[in-house]
């Protein structure tokens, strides 16, 4: 029963990650004014209310509650409905300042989906590789819409949300391209994912290191037939 529970839960969670992904997505290229959008609003309220019951339950049935708080307090924090809580308390921040902080519910959406993609492989190495590649997918595709939505007016590289995505993978992979950020926005982003390509390329090498030392020791392990 409590494995159905949370199975159950955790395929919510993933459902309404992907749908907040592509609310936020539609709203970006339509350029649509969220702060306005009354249903979204709504939504990505009670998404983050069902984020928070996630994670009390789990807290809940974990057999280890102080562990569980460990590794997983920052789903609490990213769970917290944020920019609902600024735009009723009327507290003055500017419309980029409110996009930003749009993006932390996707933290927790982000964390969730790779936790759900590890799951399905059972050698631990491939589960935390599968894990981190949807991570670094998630952050590719996150910056691609930030980078839009702040250089597409102003840059005039950026036509269409095809050279942002270009600029992204580009961008996270250090080699760079012929598009140079203009706005603030779009700097920091730039500086942001450089970082994260600079701390997880590395693991897809050590990655292919141990998986060729494992099958080079299943070889010589496997006695040779005359």
């Amino acid at each position: 029963m409590t494995r159905t529970l949370l199975a159950t839960m955790r395929l919510m969670v993933f459902i309404l990650s992907a749908l907040l992904i592509t609310f936020i997505s539609i709203d970006t290229f339509e350029r649509r004014n969220f702060l306005h959008n009354n249903f979204y609003m709504t939504f990505q309220l009670w998404v983050c209310v069902f984020f928070i019951i996630d994670f009390f339950t789990e807290l809940i049935f974990a057999e280890n509650k102080q562990r569980y708080l460990k590794h997983r307090w920052l789903f609490l924090l990213l769970s917290i409905p944020y920019l609902n809580i600024l735009t009723h308390l009327n507290i003055p921040l500017t419309h980029t300042e409110l996009y930003w902080i749009r993006f932390i519910p996707l933290g927790r959406a982000t964390m969730a989906l790779a936790i759900i993609v590890g799951y399905v492989s059972k050698n631990q190495i491939r589960s935390l590789l599968a894990s981190y590649v949807m991570t670094l997918i998630s952050f590719v595709y996150f910056g691609s819409i930030i980078f839009f939505n702040a250089e597409v007016e102003t840059n005039p590289n950026v036509t269409t949300y095809w050279d942002a995505l270009w600029w992204a993978a580009m961008d996270v992979t250090t080699l760079g391209c012929n598009i140079q950020p203009l706005s603030a926005v779009g700097k920091v982003t730039s500086v942001v994912l450089a970082i994260l390509g600079i701390m997880m390329f590395p693991l897809f090498t050590v990655y292919i290191t141990t998986f060729t030392k494992t099958k080079n020791s299943d070889i010589n392990a496997t006695p040779s037939s005359k």
